[in-house]
């Protein structure tokens, strides 16, 4: 089975600066992934047509069983409030996606309050380093039946905060390990290299580039297991598309 994770940057298409609806299917599509998670998926925002990313990329992935979990509703990049991630939006929101070819028996998520902390960072668009406010965070997991039966597995975008996503991630996978094994986490963690597997002890399935996409220098997106190691891997790769700024992942993995 195939696993990927795709930061999607709300859809943008870095070398033309638009959103288009077309193009982001054709980006899923070509990963022909069984489980996929997504992550700065938007929902009804004006900057990206006012759109369901999820919807989209789910139909494009022939997911049949997928959930849109929203970190906040508003705009992002403006005034937003704290969202349930367990219940679907009205109005324009921003979250993490998750979609999957094999049936899902049950859905869960935890939600993260924003760091208080603002961080220079390298912004699409920006010369030079500009202060960021961090936003919430969601993690979202599924309860799927795999060939070998049920398994867990979820999605999630971790804080830019250094020591803040550190602690998300440990709850997440603390989280995570009392459900059916093996556990399988996907996203953008904001960590790099082998981070993850230092702070949490569990097993990485991918160590190659994945940021930027035209030139993948640093890892910030991970597959992490619990119950599934090194041996049931059977192929990764690194995939550079014409959305986001951050390369797809995957990984084929032998349950």
């Amino acid at each position: 089975m195939r696993f990927g994770t795709y930061n999607l940057l709300n859809g943008l298409i870095i070398t033309s600066g638009t959103v288009r609806e077309g193009t982001l299917a054709a980006a899923v599509s070509s990963l022909e992934a069984d489980v996929l998670a997504l992550q700065e998926v938007d929902y009804d925002q004006r900057r990206s047509g006012e759109t369901n990313q999820a919807a989209i990329a789910a139909e494009a992935a022939g997911a049949d069983w997928w959930r849109f979990a929203p970190a906040l509703t508003g705009d992002p990049a403006g005034r937003w409030e704290p969202a349930d991630p367990l219940v679907q939006p009205d109005g324009p929101a921003y979250g993490v996606a998750l979609l999957s070819r094999l049936p899902v028996l049950t859905w869960s998520a935890r939600w993260f309050p924003a760091s208080p902390v603002r961080v220079p960072l390298q912004v699409p668009g920006r010369r030079g380093l500009v202060p960021v406010k961090d936003h919430p965070r969601v993690a979202l997991a599924a309860i799927a039946i795999g060939p070998a039966g049920p398994f867990t597995v979820a999605a999630a975008h971790l804080s830019f905060v250094p020591g803040w996503n550190i602690r998300q991630l440990r709850t997440i996978t603390r989280w995570l390990s009392a459900m059916p094994a093996p556990q399988i986490l996907l996203g953008d963690f904001n960590l790099p290299g082998r981070v993850p597997h230092l702070v949490t002890g569990w097993n990485q399935l991918a160590r190659v580039g994945t940021y930027p996409a035209w030139r993948p220098r640093v890892q910030w997106d991970h597959v992490i297991t619990h119950g599934a190691g090194h041996e049931s891997v059977r192929a990764v790769t690194a995939h550079r598309l014409p959305v986001s700024d951050h390369a797809a992942l995957t990984v084929d993995i032998e349950l």
